[in-house]
Parts: C-alpha cells; sequence; structure tokens
C-alpha cells in the first residue's frame, strides 16, 4: 500500500467501485496507487483493469478501448464506477455510447456514475437522452490521488456513494434575498456544456445550471457565457449557479479586466430575465468539492450568509 499521510477507519464495506478513464490518459499512474488505497480505505473494494492506465497519444487507450471500458462498466457488478481523470475525448464517443445499457445500470440497479471535467459531456448525453442521473464530484487520480485528500470533498462523495446527500450549503454573499427557486440541477464544465449547444446531446433543461472551468481566461469564459445567452439556454434558467474558474493568467492588456468583470456582464444579460447569478460553489478543478446529483430536481434558497441546495430525489 502506497505511503499515505492518514487512513481513515475502515468503514463497514461499501461494495464494489470500478475506476474507468474515458478520456485523457493518465499522466501519473503512481497517484492511481494512492487513490485505490483511500478507497479501499474508506471501504470500497476497487476494481481497475489495464485500461485505466493505456495510453494512446493524449488518449487513455484507442477510441473503441475507452468505449468498450465504459460499456464493460456498465455491465460490471460496480455499485461506484468512478472516472479516474478528464482531459479529452468523450466527444469522440458520444455517437457510439449505448445510452440505454447505461441508463439499465443507473436507473435499473442503482449504480452510481460520478466525475467531472470531461465527463461532463457523458453527463449532459445521458441526460440528454434517457434522463438518468448521473454525479459531478471526485475523481480518483485528481481527487484521491491526493496523500491527504480533502475531508469535504470526502464526506460529500461519501454521503452521495451511501444514498445519504440530502442537502449541501456553501457561503454566498451575492444571492438574493428571498432565494427561493426549483429546477433540475443539471450542467458542469462550461467548455463541455457550450460544445454540445446545437447537438442532441444537450439536455432541454430550464432549471439551475451549475458551471466551472479551468485554463481558460475570463474573457473565454465570457465568450462561453455569451454563447450560452446566444442560444438561449441561460434564459431558460431558473438560476445560474458559478463554481471555481482556475489555473489562468491575467496580463496587463486586461487593463483591470477579469473574472469578476466577466460575472458582472453576464448578470447584468440575466437580470431582464429574472435569472440570479450566484457564486462561491464549492465546485470545479479544486482540492475542495462537492459531490452534486446531475439530473435531479433540486430546491435552492438563501438563508443568512449561505445558500443551501436539497435534493429531495437524489439516491442513486
Amino acid at each position: 500500500m502506497p505511503d499515505i499521510e492518514s487512513v481513515p477507519d475502515l468503514k463497514p464495506r461499501r461494495g464494489l467501485l470500478r475506476l474507468v478513464s474515458p478520456a485523457g490518459a493518465v499522466q501519473e499512474p503512481p497517484r492511481l496507487e494512492v487513490a485505490k488505497a483511500h478507497l479501499q480505505a474508506l471501504g470500497f473494494r476497487v476494481q481497475a483493469g489495464a485500461q485505466v492506465v493505456a495510453r494512446v497519444q493524449r488518449f487513455a487507450g484507442t477510441d473503441a478501448q475507452r468505449l468498450r471500458a465504459l460499456h464493460d462498466a456498465a455491465r460490471s457488478k460496480a455499485e461506484v464506477v468512478m472516472m479516474t481523470r478528464g482531459g479529452y475525448g468523450l466527444s469522440r464517443l458520444l455517437q457510439a455510447i449505448d445510452y440505454e445499457l447505461l441508463a439499465e445500470a443507473i436507473k435499473g440497479r442503482k449504480q452510481m456514475w460520478v466525475g467531472h471535467s470531461d465527463f461532463t459531456a457523458l453527463q449532459l448525453a445521458l441526460l440528454a437522452k434517457t434522463g438518468a442521473v448521473t454525479f459531478s464530484g471526485p475523481m480518483a487520480s485528481y481527487d484521491f490521488g491526493d496523500k491527504k485528500p480533502d475531508d469535504i470533498t470526502v464526506d460529500s462523495f461519501l454521503d452521495a456513494a451511501d444514498g445519504t446527500l440530502e442537502a449541501v450549503g456553501f457561503a454566498c454573499d451575492d444571492a438574493p434575498r428571498g432565494l427561493d427557486v426549483e429546477g433540475v440541477l443539471w450542467g458542469g464544465n462550461l467548455a463541455m456544456v457550450t460544445s454540445l449547444i446545437g447537438t442532441p446531446y444537450l439536455p432541454r433543461a430550464k432549471g439551475v445550471l451549475f458551471l466551472e472551468d479551468v485554463n481558460e481566461h475570463p474573457y473565454s469564459v465570457e465568450r462561453m457565457f455569451s454563447q450560452l445567452l446566444h442560444a438561449g439556454v441561460a434564459q431558460r434558467q431558473k438560476a445560474v449557479l458559478l463554481g471555481q474558474f482556475t489555473a489562468y493568467k491575467l496580463s496587463a492588456h486586461d487593463a483591470g479586466y477579469d473574472l469578476n468583470a466577466a460575472v458582472d456582464w453576464l448578470r447584468a444579460q440575466l437580470k431582464p430575465h429574472g435569472v440570479p447569478v450566484l457564486t462561491g460553489l464549492p465546485f470545479g478543478h479544486v482540492r475542495t468539492k462537492l459531490t452534486l446529483p446531475h439530473g435531479v430536481r433540486t430546491h435552492v434558497l438563501r438563508d443568512g450568509q449561505e445558500v443551501f441546495l436539497f435534493f429531495p430525489h437524489a439516491q442513486h
């Protein structure tokens, strides 16, 4: 077992957790060994075949290998299917995925599929095609590959995996007073959401859209916001929740233009439509992230300086 800083007491057996690499190649395979040790210490039996560390160019195997890994995971006895990492690659597979197979595993056998980043493409397509609920949350290499994973990230994931996830809350100074809306929670990585506009893989959701991204300059983020507006997607929502936008670099040319400016611009565009824009959601390419049920009806309200999301039907 890898040397990890602290191993929690072994919890009651939580069943089989299967790792899948459907997109980018795992860049640091030793992190997967650390992740497996953490997940085993949490009570999971971890299954990971050779595909998870395969590499063809920047991808975790050929398109056919990655597609087979998804289908095999759906046919398996795993209770949880966790992505190892994101990157890029699922967009190549969307036309070939057997959505009914995955939906039967998720709906019929209550299989929990979880990840973020590029995994957003599959989540959106599954929701659009079948209505299947997945989970936006941690990935093996990215989140559990650390010597000591973030406590909030772990606890939120376990709540979802154990079927006890009822609500999450976070500090939010810009939520309008009296905020009280309901709608389907959906979204994820902003670049993936906008890439599917005009395709059959984007849900026609009128609910609560949450967004995050990484390595995107604020002007690029704003450009994607504008695409959501031009396509009429943003205006249909009951609220827009913004997670973390990280790893970008400003320059002297920006002359004061930053992420706050992009968010202010989006908020001004949506104000006439009565769609509030909230910031501070702990989700994205960051250590501390909530696990969010993607595709369930959600009740969002402000209480004091916090915003709460309630999930009455979040069990997988």
